[in-house]
């Protein structure tokens, strides 16, 4: 069974459950069975994950900060030019521990989203995630990044404020930083704009999210010149969290309800605490030089993984 057809079905008893009078447990219960029952039989594709990834409705960074974090406090501006308001960047505390967080932002609204360019940063908001991230190791804070990008944004102007410069930038702070960084998938997670905030010591994906060099409508359009073959690029992308944990491209998936997590944040956020405690008391109890030789080999071995599993 596939995904829309699940969806569909316990919705439908969904329904019947609230009409159900208060002493008829019995029934309910059967109901839930068979929820429980669609839910586990029903297979979902790699297309499945990208259109569950792209729910309008799908919880924000600002979402998860909001519940796993303690008086955030946001910084603005890149101290160079401007500010951008698709990269949400701060200080806050994580169970008494000082940390930075640097977050790729969507908007709730079409206004908000207008304004955030649908979570695509700018040149300004990538050297803004780059003078937190300095500032975290001066100060030796852990950085907590979450992705949740298309792609950096590809406009005109993006490109004459030296986009790409910014993301390599990024890509060769993060690298060398001498403080942990853990990295949470969220969502989408698109080419080098996503890349830029995912070297880190610790790479967590959320089960329904999806991370690869570019959108599948993208890779049908320019390798087969044809977009109407999306489906087939999501299986040939390997871009779930399960194909990319069995390449060591992630250390770990986050768990996440049937339909995604906006069915049940506090479940997800629950796990994500879990893991990031975990990942901070590994980190932090690790000698720096150990923590950056570590990461710099993580991300070198990667592509000798990629060649072996493609023979």
């Amino acid at each position: 069974m596939n995904l829309k057809e699940a969806q569909k079905q316990i919705s439908e008893i969904k329904a019947r459950q609230m009409v159900l009078d208060e002493k008829d447990i019995d029934t309910w219960h059967q109901y839930q069975k068979q929820i429980r029952k669609l839910e586990q039989e029903t297979i979902l594709t790699p297309w499945d994950h990208v259109e569950l990834a792209r729910r309008p409705d799908r919880p924000k960074a600002q979402d998860y900060i909001e519940l796993l974090f303690d008086d955030f406090m946001e910084l603005h501006g890149d101290r160079r030019s401007l500010d951008d308001p698709a990269m949400l960047a701060g200080i806050a505390r994580f169970h008494g521990i000082p940390v930075t967080i640097l977050a790729q932002s969507k908007g709730k609204t079409v206004e908000e989203n207008l304004r955030q360019h649908f979570g695509m940063p700018q040149p300004e908001g990538y050297r803004k995630a780059l003078r937190l991230a300095k500032q975290a190791e001066k100060f030796h804070r852990p950085v907590i990044t979450f992705v949740d990008t298309p792609g950096a944004y590809p406009g005109k102007e993006a490109e004459e404020k030296g986009q790409a410069q910014a993301i390599a930038e990024c890509l060769y702070t993060f690298s060398s930083i001498q403080t942990p960084v853990i990295c949470f998938v969220l969502s989408e997670g698109g080419s080098g704009g996503a890349l830029a905030l995912s070297v880190a010591d610790k790479i967590f994906m959320l089960e329904y999210a999806v991370y690869s060099v570019l959108s599948p409508e993208g890779f049908a359009s320019i390798l087969w010149k044809d977009g109407s073959r999306v489906k087939e690029a999501c299986d040939v992308m390997k871009m779930t969290s399960a194909d990319l944990l069995e390449r060591k491209v992630i250390d770990a998936i986050v768990p996440e309800p049937f339909g995604g997590a906006a069915t049940d944040i506090h479940a997800v956020v629950e796990k994500m605490d879990q893991m990031l405690r975990q990942a901070l008391e590994e980190t932090l109890h690790t000698k720096v030089r150990t923590l950056v030789d570590a990461r710099y080999e993580k991300f070198r071995r990667l592509g000798d993984g990629a060649w072996k599993m493609s023979k």
